[in-house]
């Protein structure tokens, strides 16, 4: 890679950039839905709970492709919005299995809204093929760097 003198020409910074541009957006657009309590950050737990509820802590880690160490902060965070609960594994008290609470099941139709149309507004102008290239860029980036997807 060459040496790179302006901003415009630097992939890692348009990634960051169009990174906080669509979490800006997303949190606007949760606040107008009614459900501010919601992050951004919170979407690949709740993705993940909205497919599988119940999971394991260890579980829903790897699957919302989040450390444990950041995700004991999260799910502190999402505990305390009353999104989900931790509840004793009947088999094995040390393990911890996370539940949605009923805002965290009731969140689901206006977050998806919300994404689906934030997402409708950022891809604007761009072609389903290049979407999916964009895509499959992204899953390359992540594996290169370690992070599975």
């Amino acid at each position: 890679m060459t040496l790179l003198t302006r901003p415009e020409d630097c992939p890692y910074y348009l990634l960051s950039r169009a990174s906080l541009s669509a979490t800006a957006a997303l949190r606007r657009g949760f606040a107008e839905a009614g459900v501010e309590s919601v992050r951004p950050a919170y979407l690949g737990v709740l993705l993940a709970l909205w497919e599988e509820d119940g999971m394991k802590v260890l579980d829903l880690s790897r699957r919302a492709g989040l450390e444990p160490s950041t995700m004991t902060g999260l799910l502190d965070r999402m505990e305390r919005d009353q999104l989900l609960t931790r509840t004793p594994d009947p088999e094995d008290r040390r393990v911890q299995r996370i539940f949605l609470t009923r805002q965290g099941v009731d969140a689901q139709e206006p977050i998806m809204k919300t994404v689906d149309d934030t997402l409708s507004r950022i891809l604007a102008g761009i072609g389903e093929e290049e979407v999916e290239s964009l895509k499959r860029l992204l899953r390359k980036m992540l594996a290169n760097t370690g992070e599975r997807t």
